[in-house]
C-alpha cells in the first residue's frame, strides 16, 4: 500500500541510529524503557568507572540483539547464555563484569515495568576463582626509592610527594585522594586525620603518621592555600611544566599520570606499576610484618578478607625463592 509505514528490522534499527543518545532497541521498546535507560545511567550509578563499563557493556549488548533482529521483549535468558558465552570476546573477569551489568540493567526495566522479567538473573557467570591479584608491588626499598627521587625544592614536587605519601601510608585509592578538601584533612586534638569518599559512598578515616603529616603541611606552606576554605580540594594541578598550580582539583587520571612519571624518574618500570602497585606494596607489608588480617582488611576498606589476601604478594615471594633452589 502506498504510503504504508514498514516497521524497521532491528538490524536496520542497529544502524539508523537514535537521534537522543539512547540505543534504538531502547527507543523501540516505548517510554518506559527509555525512562529506565535514563534513570538507570543518569541516577543509579555513582561511580563514573562503573558507569563507563556498565554503559559500554549494555549497549554492546543491546547493539548485537538489535542486528539479530532481536526485540527487547524478546530477549530471553536463551539469549543473554548465548551472548556471554560465545559472541562475547574476553577473559572469564570480562564476562562477568558485562553479565552483571546486564543484570543490573534488566533489573530497572524490570522495575520501571519496560518488560516482566529479567532475561539476565538466571544466566550463571563463569566460574573464575582468584588467589592472588595481576596488580605488580613494589618492594619497600622501591618505595623508598620513589619518595627519595622526587625534587622537592619547588611546590609541584612538595606536593607530588604528599600524594605518593598518601597512597603508600593510607593504601587509599587514587580515586579517594583525587576528591579530597583541605577539610578531609584535620586534626582532632591529638593528631591529624584524613576523611576519604571511597567507592560504594563509602566515608573512612585514617590517621596521618607524623612524617605524612610534615609532607602534607609542607605542601600546602609553600602552596599557599591552608587558610583557603574547607570545601576547596587539597591538591591542585598544575599549569603545565610552569610548576604553578591552579585552583582546580587534580583528578584521577592527572595523579595516575604524576605517578607513572615518577616512576620513571626513580628508574622502575613504569609501564608495569600504577597507582594501585603502591597498596598491594602497603597490604604485602604489613601481613609480612604479621599484623592481623582484619586489621590490614580495616585499613584498606574492603568488606571481605578474600580481597584484601587478593594483594597479598607473599606467596609470590616464597615460590621464587623456591624455584631459585633448583638445581638445574
Amino acid at each position: 500500500m502506498r504510503g504504508a509505514v514498514v516497521p524497521a528490522t532491528g538490524r536496520e534499527l542497529a544502524l539508523a541510529g537514535d537521534p537522543d543518545g539512547l540505543p534504538v532497541l531502547i527507543t523501540a521498546a516505548g517510554k518506559a524503557a527509555a525512562f529506565a535507560y535514563a534513570e538507570f545511567f543518569g541516577a543509579e550509578i555513582e561511580s563514573p568507572h562503573t558507569y563507563r563499563a556498565y554503559r559500554a557493556a549494555v549497549d554492546r549488548f543491546l547493539t548485537w540483539c538489535a542486528s539479530l533482529g532481536v526485540a527487547l521483549s524478546q530477549v530471553s535468558p536463551v539469549i543473554v547464555g548465548e551472548y556471554i558465552r560465545k559472541q562475547l570476546v574476553g577473559s572469564k573477569p570480562t564476562k562477568k563484569l558485562h553479565l552483571s551489568a546486564l543484570r543490573h540493567f534488566f533489573d530497572q526495566l524490570v522495575l520501571r515495568h519496560a518488560i516482566m522479567l529479567n532475561p539476565a538473573a538466571s544466566v550463571r557467570a563463569p566460574k573464575y576463582s582468584v588467589v592472588e591479584g595481576k596488580t605488580p608491588a613494589l618492594s619497600v626499598e622501591q618505595a623508598r626509592q620513589v619518595l627519595a627521587a622526587m625534587d622537592t625544592s619547588h611546590v609541584v614536587g612538595l606536593r607530588d610527594r604528599a600524594i605518593i605519601a598518601i597512597l603508600i601510608y593510607t593504601a587509599a585509592r587514587v580515586g579517594a585522594v583525587a576528591k579530597l578538601r583541605l577539610q578531609d584533612f584535620s586534626p582532632d586534638g591529638n593528631q591529624w586525620w584524613f576523611r576519604f569518599d571511597e567507592k560504594g559512598g563509602k566515608a573512612r578515616t585514617i590517621p596521618a603518621r607524623y612524617d605524612l603529616q610534615l609532607y602534607v603541611e609542607a605542601y600546602l606552606a609553600a602552596a599557599g592555600i591552608a587558610k583557603n576554605p574547607g570545601e576547596a580540594p587539597l591538591f591542585r594541578s598544575a599549569v603545565r611544566k610552569t610548576k604553578v598550580l591552579t585552583p582546580l582539583a587534580m583528578s584521577a587520571n592527572d595523579i595516575y599520570r604524576m605517578v607513572k612519571r615518577r616512576f620513571k624518574d626513580a628508574g622502575l618500570p613504569a609501564r608495569q606499576l600504577s597507582c594501585h602497585s603502591f597498596r598491594a606494596t602497603t597490604i604485602t607489608d604489613l601481613l609480612t610484618q604479621g599484623v592481623p588480617l582484619e586489621d590490614v582488611q580495616y585499613l584498606a576498606g574492603h568488606a571481605d578478607p578474600r580481597t584484601t589476601r587478593l594483594y597479598d604478594r607473599r606467596q609470590k615471594q616464597v615460590t621464587r625463592n623456591i624455584v631459585e633452589r633448583i638445581s638445574v
